[in-house]
């Protein structure tokens, strides 16, 4: 019978120990499941950027991620994002993607928002539509969303602004900003940046000539049209600031241009001159109301730091340079616009 006892007890000491080894094995398994779903790699490199747009829900953000490949494990992302209750924290932004991330990276970086800005550099852009498609490519809000500001009279009122010139509020540049940044904290970006760029030296600058920021703004989109070299440029302001002293009609083709909203036009013709617009300075003295172009910041410094001369004329060189020919009388002016029409002709160019 002892014998039998002693068996009896060993097995059930087997069995017990066998139990333990099964439930240690069990918790490592359970354990190791854990740690894979939570810290092991899973973001793919199918794509660099996650975009979450404004009032996404989970959801929209889950289809996004499985949908792309961003995940290699998107079942487990899911039981991760809701172990984390990331699924009530989703904030938009775009979030830079390093593959090998874990859940639990991953969904910590998008719950907190830490997303990468994106730079936004523009010039040269001539219109105001131009201007919104291009921003729209960059940030968030569509094209539709940032020309509606602009040609809101009350919104931009609000800056100080008018729907025609407005656009001088936008100085060429390299921004930092958020892609989710709303077209209005946009424009309050942009109004710092203006605020910030007309110091107290260059406002002075501009009331010594007689004209405000934004008219100084206006000329300078009337020289940058000019000017194909910037080293032109002050001789160029020089010209139409004397003519403004004067009274006289500035007389400028790039408005001209503007106003007939035809911008292959290579000659400006007789007929060109008297379209009804109040950007055609042939017809009407003083400044447009707005700019004819987003100037650059050379283009208002030429005009802040204009050349003293005595030009009235100027006409585009015969030798196609680019450069211009001054003249401080109507004969001078003339003589140099028969050459360039002359040379005009022969090279066939009618407009």
């Amino acid at each position: 019978m002892a014998k039998k006892k002693a068996s009896s007890g060993g097995t059930f000491r087997k069995f017990i120990v066998a139990i333990v080894i099964i439930l240690i094995i069990a918790l490592g398994f359970t354990g190791l499941n854990y740690y894979l779903k939570y810290f092991g790699p899973n973001v793919t490199g199918n794509r660099e950027y996650l975009y979450i747009r404004t009032g996404a829900t989970f959801n929209d953000v889950f289809d996004t991620i499985k949908k792309d490949g961003m995940v290699k494990d998107s079942t487990t992302f899911y039981w991760s994002a809701k172990n984390m209750n990331y699924i009530d924290r989703v904030k938009p932004g775009r979030y830079h993607l390093h593959e090998g991330m874990s859940n639990r990276k991953l969904i910590n970086m998008l719950a907190s928002g830490t997303q990468e800005p994106v730079t936004v550099s523009f010039h040269d852009l001539r219109l105001k539509e131009q201007f919104a498609g291009f921003i729209s490519k960059k940030i968030e809000p569509d094209s539709v969303a940032i020309l509606r500001l602009l040609d809101s009279a009350s919104f931009v009122q609000q800056y100080g602004f008018t729907t025609e010139n407005v656009y001088t509020m936008f100085l060429p540049n390299s921004y930092q900003m958020y892609w989710n940044t709303s077209p209005e904290k946009f424009f309050k970006r942009m109004y710092a940046n203006y605020e910030k760029f007309w110091t107290p030296e260059r406002k002075q600058k501009a009331a010594e000539i007689n004209l405000d920021t934004i008219q100084v703004s206006i000329l300078a989109s009337i020289v940058d049209a000019e000017a194909l070299h910037d080293e032109e440029m002050p001789t160029i302001a020089g010209l139409y600031i004397n003519r403004l002293k004067k009274g006289m009609k500035l007389e400028s083709d790039p408005t001209v241009i503007f106003a007939e909203n035809d911008f292959t036009i290579h000659r400006v013709l007789l007929r060109y001159l008297s379209i009804n617009s109040p950007y055609n300075t042939y017809l009407h003295t003083g400044l447009p109301p707005g700019p004819i172009m987003m100037p650059s910041v050379n283009a208002i410094n030429a005009v802040l730091y204009y050349q003293r001369n005595n030009y009235l004329y100027m006409c585009a060189k015969a030798d196609f340079s680019g450069d211009h020919a001054f003249a401080t009388n109507v004969a001078d002016h003339l003589i140099n616009a028969h050459k360039f029409q002359q040379a005009l002709n022969e090279r066939n160019i009618k407009r």
